[in-house]
C-alpha cells in the first residue's frame, strides 16, 4: 500500500469502505453522520483541485445517502435532473477510485451516463427532463409487473421548466414513483410562519405516521359506518389543511404529498422516503436543502461555486466572450431604449449581469424555459422592441420550433447570442455546441455570424441590432487569442464584418502562391494556425480564410471566390461542428457555380455523424480528429 493510499484511508476511513450502495445500508446513524462529513471534505478537496460542480453536490449529501439507504439500485431507478449533483451517487456506486478522472478525457462523466454504470439508468445533462423519463420507467415497470421503484430528483430551478409540468400532468396515482422536490433557492410552498413550520415538523415525525395509520385502520373497521366516517374525516382534514396552508399544487393533481422537511437531515429524509414507499402510489417528497452546505464560501455565494475550474488554471485579465457580449449590449442599450435582454436562468453564465444591473426594467430571466424565451422575444419584437436572447448553444436546441415558426417565419428582428459554441471539453457531449450551425443554416430569413475576436463580436452585435431580420451570433466559451488577432487583423481600424484571410496582405503573396487553402470559423482556427506553421516547415504554403459570417452563404461564397487560386489545389473546410448541413457542406455547395472551383480537391473536416464523445485521455479535438496533426495528414495525402 502506497503512502498516498494510506493517507487517503486515514482521511476518509468510512468513505473508503463504501464500494456498493449495500455498504451504506449497513451503517449506523452515527456512522452516516460521519460519512456525510467525510463526503463533504472529499468533494471540497477534489473539486477545488480538479474542477467540477461543487455547491449543488454539497447540498444533496444527506439526500443521496438517504436514497441509497431506502432504495436499491440498479433494481430501483434513480434519475437526477440535469445530473450535475450526482457526484455523491457516483461515490456510493463504485466510482470513488476513478473520481480524480471526473470530467476528463476517458474519465467519468460529470453527469449520469448509462454506459458508465448500471446504477445510472438514464443520462441527463439538460434541465427539466427527469420526470418525463422517470414516468417512462414507472409506467414500463407497471406494464411488466415489476416491483421496482423509480425515484426522480429535481430542484426548484428545474420546476421553472415546462417539461416538469407536462410530466406532472401525466403522472398517474397508481405508480411506484417517488418524486423528490429539492428546494434550495426559490420558495415554492406557501408553508410559512411558525404554525406551518410546527405542523410540517409534526407531519414528518415517526409518531405522526404511526398515529395516522392506526387511526385510519381503526375507523375503517367500525361496522357499517366506518368507511363513511373515515371518508368524511379525510375530507374535513383536506379542507382544514387547505385553509391553513393554501392550495397544494401536487395534491390538486392527485399526487400524495409529504413535507417539506430539512433535506440536510438524513434521518428526516430517510423517514419520509420510507413513508413514501408505504403509500403504494405516486408521491411527492418536498425537501429544503442548502446549496454549498458545509463549505462557508459556497454557502455564501453558491453561484460562484456552481461550476469550478481546476486549481492553478490561470485566469486572463481580459473579459471572456460572454462578458464582452454583455458589456457591448449594455453600452448599446444605454443609447437605445428599445433593446431588451432575455436569459433562461443563465444571467451570469451568459454575461448579462451587467445589463441586469444597468437596465433591470428591460432584463428578463424567464427561468429554464428556452422555448418560452424565444417566443417571448418574438412577441417583444413584433411590438416594436429589439430583444436579444442570450443562450447556450446546447440549450438553444430546445427552442428550434420557436425559432422557425415564431421568429424566422414572421421575419422578426430577434438577436440570438449563442454562447458556448463548439466543443466543450469538460462537460462533454451533453454540452457540446456542435449542432447550431447545421440547424440554423436551414432556416430562411436568418443571418448567422461567427466572431472569434472582441472586435468582430462588437461588429456583429451592432450589425445584427440594425437588421430587420433575425440574426444569430455564435461564439465559444473562452477568450480572444492575440495570435488570431495578429494573423487576420492587419488593419486595426477595420470595423466591418467580412471574410478575412492571412495571406493576401502578406508581401508578395497572392492566391496563386498558396499550395492549399483552409477555410474555417470559430476558435478551431487555432489548430489551423498550428498546422500552417508545420506545413511551412515542409516548404509549403497554406492560406487561411477566417469567416466572421456564414449565412447567407451565397454572399460569403462571393467574397471567398476571389481569394482562391485558379490552379489545381486542395481546399479544406475545417469546422468544430457536425458535417451534415454544416458550414463546409453549405459553403462548398454555394461555391460550386464559380469557375475557380472546377479543378479543386475538396475536403471537409468536421464531426462526422457523431456526438463528440471523448474516449481517450487526449484533448477533445485530437480525440475526434480535428487537431493540427489530422489537418496535416489530409494536406499531405
Amino acid at each position: 500500500m502506497t503512502n498516498e493510499t494510506e493517507n487517503k484511508n486515514q482521511q476518509f476511513p468510512l468513505l473508503e469502505k463504501i464500494n456498493t450502495p449495500d455498504d451504506v445500508k449497513q451503517m449506523s446513524k452515527e456512522e452516516i453522520e460521519s460519512l456525510a462529513e467525510e463526503i463533504r471534505k472529499f468533494l471540497i478537496h477534489r473539486i477545488t483541485e480538479n474542477g467540477g460542480h461543487l455547491a449543488s453536490n454539497l447540498g444533496v449529501v444527506e439526500l443521496t445517502l438517504a436514497i441509497h439507504r431506502v432504495f436499491s439500485t440498479p433494481h430501483d431507478h434513480v434519475i437526477f435532473d440535469v445530473g450535475h449533483q450526482s457526484y455523491i451517487h457516483k461515490l456510493l456506486t463504485g466510482r470513488r477510485d476513478r473520481f480524480d478522472s471526473l470530467r476528463q478525457g476517458g474519465g467519468i462523466s460529470g453527469f449520469p451516463k448509462i454506459s458508465e454504470s448500471e446504477h445510472d439508468c438514464f443520462g441527463t445533462g439538460h434541465s427539466s427532463t427527469s420526470l418525463s423519463a422517470a414516468l417512462g420507467f414507472a409506467e414500463s415497470d407497471k406494464l411488466r409487473g415489476s416491483d421496482a421503484y423509480t425515484v426522480c430528483v429535481f430542484g426548484d430551478g428545474a420546476y421553472t421548466g415546462g417539461m416538469i409540468h407536462e410530466a406532472l400532468n401525466n403522472c398517474r396515482k397508481n405508480l411506484r414513483l417517488i418524486i423528490i422536490l429539492n428546494e434550495n433557492e426559490m420558495s415554492i410552498s406557501k408553508n410559512i410562519g411558525r404554525f406551518a413550520k410546527s405542523l410540517s415538523k409534526l407531519r414528518s415525525s415517526k409518531g405522526y405516521f404511526r398515529t395516522k395509520n392506526a387511526t385510519a385502520s381503526f375507523l375503517q373497521k367500525i361496522p357499517l359506518v366506518g368507511k363513511k366516517l373515515f371518508s368524511g374525516l379525510l375530507k374535513m382534514k383536506m379542507l382544514l389543511k387547505s385553509a391553513l396552508y393554501g392550495s397544494n399544487y401536487f395534491e390538486n393533481l392527485g399526487l400524495y404529498y409529504l413535507g417539506p422537511v430539512d433535506g440536510n437531515n438524513e434521518e428526516a429524509v430517510e423517514q419520509l422516503l420510507r413513508e413514501a414507499k408505504k403509500t403504494g402510489q405516486s408521491c411527492v417528497v418536498h425537501l429544503k436543502t442548502k446549496k454549498g452546505k458545509g463549505y462557508p464560501p459556497a454557502e455564501a455565494t453558491p453561484d460562484r461555486f456552481h461550476g469550478m475550474s481546476p486549481a492553478g488554471k490561470s485566469i486572463p485579465t481580459q473579459r471572456n466572450f460572454s462578458e464582452e457580449m454583455g458589456a457591448i449590449l449594455t453600452e448599446v442599450a444605454n443609447k437605445n431604449e428599445k433593446i431588451c435582454a432575455i436569459t433562461a436562468a443563465m444571467a451570469s453564465g451568459t454575461g448579462l449581469e451587467q445589463f441586469r444591473v444597468a437596465h433591470p426594467e428591460r432584463f428578463y430571466d424567464v427561468g429554464i424555459a428556452e422555448e418560452h424565451a424565444v417566443t417571448f422575444a418574438a412577441g417583444l419584437a413584433a411590438n416594436g422592441y429589439r430583444p436579444v436572447v442570450a443562450i447556450y448553444s446546447t440549450f438553444l436546441q430546445r427552442a428550434y420550433d420557436n425559432i422557425i415558426h415564431d421568429v424566422a417565419l414572421q421575419q422578426l428582428p430577434v438577436v440570438f447570442c449563442i454562447d458556448r459554441a463548439g466543443l466543450n471539453e469538460t462537460d462533454g457531449a451533453t454540452h457540446h455546441g456542435i449542432f447550431d450551425v447545421a440547424f440554423l443554416s436551414e432556416i430562411p430569413n436568418l443571418h448567422l455570424y461567427t466572431p472569434i475576436t472582441r472586435r468582430a463580436l462588437s461588429n456583429a452585435m451592432h450589425e445584427s441590432l440594425q437588421s430587420n431580420l433575425p440574426c444569430a451570433i455564435r461564439y465559444p466559451n473562452g477568450y480572444e487569442s492575440e495570435e488570431v488577432v495578429s494573423a487576420f487583423y492587419e488593419d486595426k481600424n477595420d470595423h466591418r464584418i467580412r471574410t478575412r484571410n492571412d495571406y493576401l496582405h502578406e508581401k508578395n503573396n497572392s492566391p496563386e502562391s498558396q499550395d492549399a487553402i483552409l477555410i474555417t470559423d470559430g476558435r478551431i482556427v487555432a489548430e489551423a494556425l498550428k498546422a500552417k506553421a508545420q506545413f511551412r516547415q515542409h516548404g509549403k504554403s497554406l492560406g487561411l480564410i477566417l469567416l466572421e459570417q456564414l449565412k447567407p452563404y451565397e454572399k460569403i461564397a462571393g467574397e471567398i471566390a476571389p481569394m482562391l487560386p485558379q490552379k489545381p489545389c486542395k481546399i479544406l473546410f475545417l469546422e468544430e461542428e457536425i458535417r451534415a448541413g454544416g458550414m463546409g457542406m453549405m459553403l462548398s455547395d454555394a461555391l460550386t457555380p464559380y469557375d475557380v472551383m472546377k479543378n479543386k480537391d475538396i475536403h471537409i473536416m468536421a464531426l462526422d455523424d457523431e456526438f463528440g464523445i471523448q474516449t481517450c485521455c487526449e484533448p477533445i479535438r485530437r480525440s475526434v480528429g480535428l487537431d493540427d496533426a489530422h489537418i496535416l495528414h489530409i494536406l499531405n495525402h
